[in-house]
């Protein structure tokens, strides 16, 4: 069996996270000028949060796409539950090889995961080939401010056994143009851990997030492989002073020609 990685045990728990929260989630929607005659697609969908609140909100039709069976099978029970799994597909998919056709989607959107693909190039030219010429590609993701450290860099590329890789905003917009899109919009924030937290609560409700912090403590206190996990993290993923000063997020969005 191999290594089970932070994404598992969020599978699990029900939960995945990206910077900025919901706020930053609109912001990027907005961005993306996503319409309820839209169809668009998710890459990295996790538990199916932002795409369940896309379909409720706009009315738009959603793919959303994720490498794990167990991200995929917790959104699309949190599609039934909110009722637009008519509006709502999930499917297990490689984002650095999408099983789409070209031209197929109004946008094409992310948060937080194009950092965690092995090919950032190659996800991002997928991004591109599956939007419709004229169609947007929004995301979200960890952005250096400043030149890192080593002890940052090797923080980050860690990040819970996740294996993360950020760029400088200069490096994601070279990424974006290199892909053939245009017209780029780039909006650069600090992450506020406050507003990050409260973001949780935001994200998924009282409730919901009761519900998370349940699953976890269950989790840990049934599982071995979860609990010596944990202690591996704390052990090895000290966060680095001053962190909020090197890395932030931005929001990269470029449209097809």
């Amino acid at each position: 069996m191999s290594k089970r990685t932070v994404f598992d045990y969020q599978a699990y728990a029900g939960h995945t996270k990206h910077l900025g929260g919901m706020a930053a989630t609109e912001e990027l929607v907005d961005l993306c000028e996503i319409s309820s005659d839209d169809e668009v697609l998710e890459v990295g969908c996790g538990v199916g949060q932002t795409a369940v609140w896309l379909a409720r909100r706009i009315g738009c039709r959603v793919i959303g796409v994720d490498n794990l069976q167990g991200m995929v099978e917790r959104a699309r029970e949190r599609a039934e539950r909110a009722g637009v799994e008519e509006r709502v597909e999930f499917r297990v998919a490689n984002i650095i090889d999408l099983p789409f056709e070209d031209d197929r989607f109004d946008a094409v959107f992310g948060e937080s995961i194009t950092v965690f693909a092995t090919d950032h190039a190659k996800a991002i030219k997928e991004y591109a080939r599956v939007v419709k010429p004229g169609g947007l590609v929004g995301l979200n993701e960890s952005t250096w401010l400043q030149p890192p450290s080593p002890e940052l860099i090797a923080w980050l590329s860690q990040d819970m056994a996740a294996n993360a890789t950020a760029h400088t905003a200069e490096e994601w917009e070279g990424l974006l143009e290199s892909a053939g899109l245009q017209d780029l919009v780039v909006r650069i924030s600090k992450v506020d851990t406050r507003k990050e937290v409260l973001g949780l609560f935001r994200r998924y409700g009282c409730g919901g997030f009761l519900q998370i912090i349940g699953r976890a403590l269950t989790l840990y206190l049934r599982n071995p492989e979860y609990r010596n996990f944990v202690r591996e993290t704390r052990e090895g993923g000290i966060i680095p002073e001053n962190t909020q000063d090197y890395l932030g997020y931005g929001l990269y969005i470029g449209r097809k020609p």
